[in-house]
């Protein structure tokens, strides 16, 4: 199993749930979080004083997928949340070693 994490912009969560559900992923974790990248955060105007954003709020958009749909979830997210700007994101994937369904106690793929 494969957990992917994508950091995207805000505004391009409905479609990349939207493009996720076409690949067949049933199930997600979303978080609202900040951070910054190579840009460092972006450079503000407020009442005439400039000051620096550090932390750019994203999205934090999470799957388990068994391995032979990785590939497919990966690239949906990298199409999905383009938009050819800085800040698009990132897509991390990463091994799951282990899966488990609380309240079935399914394990592995069958619990995902």
């Amino acid at each position: 199993m494969k957990k992917i994490e994508a950091i995207i912009k805000p505004f391009k969560l409905d479609e990349v749930k939207d493009a996720l559900a076409e690949v067949g992923v049933k199930g997600m974790t979303v978080t609202e979080v900040k951070g910054f990248g190579r840009t460092g955060g972006k450079r503000e105007v407020y009442r005439g004083s400039a000051y620096v954003v550090d932390f750019v709020p994203k999205v934090k958009v999470e799957v388990v997928v068994p391995d032979a749909l990785a590939a497919a979830v990966l690239e949906a997210i990298e199409r999905a949340a383009k938009t050819g700007r800085i800040g698009d994101g990132k897509i991390f994937v990463v091994h799951v070693e282990e899966a488990v369904r609380i309240r079935t106690g399914e394990r592995g793929d069958d619990a995902v």
